[in-house]
């Protein structure tokens, strides 16, 4: 019973964490916008377009920065116009390694600890409960991701930043070993806590509240136990796992994604330095940068999520 909730759990979140994927890069792009010490900050922004202009004519750099952020919409836009389609799925491939350490643990996880911790004569748990049961498996799940999740992060960001200051990484595989290589075996762990901390709050937020309001839903007769429950309850749970990740998915996507040069200081202390000088530069609503993309992204992801998981245990249901 144990394996086959690892199982079923891996096959869905595979399969929703790579049909969302473009979804997520532009979160990341999004979250990454306004950073000070990113070199020309125009050309993470605007390149190619207004970083050819910024030479010529009247346009100044200056002008360039002052152009107030773009949404979810315009940045998609400019990645396939200047970037390529296929810049939508960069780093996809360290997704789907992300998916299958992280996600598989956690899912897996929170089934053991569900079935364990269920009332065996009511077959009922406590929304408590569940919350508990998704605390430990989300962090347990982060840490044995989060070398992937660094990769993902870095390959997804990596377009914004001018040619020459590209790690131009071929795959999740090539990034591990540059990561190991270059910056010590310490990087496939950067900003772990962060990750730890987001997992736990997204796990808790997004497996308890699914399974609250489909009991919810199948005990008040609103619906039958089918597509219209899953994606109801997955869709509110995507909503509430958003709410309460956005903020450390911020500072988690900023502290994966600095680059240290050897001798230098690094840009970040940690993630409360992090955290400190987000709100200081660019104010406390930077906090929920990219909210936008990440609700959009969160809500398809857990609605796939779910109702994949579902069809999936009906397929599975007599091994």
């Amino acid at each position: 019973m144990g394996l086959k909730g690892f199982v079923e759990g891996g096959i869905a979140s595979i399969v929703a964490g790579a049909s969302t994927h473009p979804l997520d890069l532009i979160k990341v792009r999004m979250q990454l916008q306004g950073e000070s010490h990113v070199p020309n900050p125009s050309v993470q922004v605007y390149r190619p377009a207004l970083a050819m202009n910024s030479t010529a004519g009247n346009v100044s750099i200056s002008q360039v920065v002052s152009q107030p952020r773009v949404g979810p919409i315009s940045i998609g836009a400019r990645i396939i116009q200047s970037e390529g389609v296929a810049a939508l799925f960069s780093g996809v491939s360290a997704t789907i390694l992300r998916q299958t350490l992280y996600s598989t643990t956690r899912m897996g996880l929170y089934d053991i600890l569900k079935n364990k911790w269920t009332d065996k004569e009511s077959g009922n748990l406590p929304l408590a409960s569940k919350i508990a049961a998704g605390l430990i498996a989300g962090g347990v799940g982060a840490a044995v991701g989060n070398p992937a999740d660094v990769a993902m992060v870095r390959m997804q960001a990596d377009g914004r930043l001018p040619i020459d200051q590209r790690r131009n990484y071929k795959s999740v595989i090539d990034a591990l070993g540059q990561m190991t290589k270059q910056e010590g075996v310490g990087s496939l762990w950067r900003g772990s806590a962060l990750t730890v901390n987001r997992a736990m709050i997204v796990t808790a937020s997004q497996l308890a509240t699914y399974d609250q309001i489909k009991e919810m839903i199948l005990e008040k007769g609103v619906m039958s136990d089918g597509i219209g429950t899953h994606v109801t309850a997955s869709f509110a749970a995507g909503f509430v796992a958003s709410v309460a990740s956005n903020p450390v998915d911020v500072i988690k996507t900023r502290v994966m994604n600095m680059k240290v040069a050897p001798g230098a200081v690094p840009p970040y202390s940690g993630a409360l330095d992090c955290a400190l000088k987000t709100v200081r530069a660019e104010g406390p609503k930077a906090m929920y940068k990219g909210f936008i993309p990440t609700i959009s992204r969160q809500g398809p992801f857990t609605v796939v999520l779910f109702v994949t998981l579902e069809q999936v245990r009906k397929l599975l249901k007599d091994f």
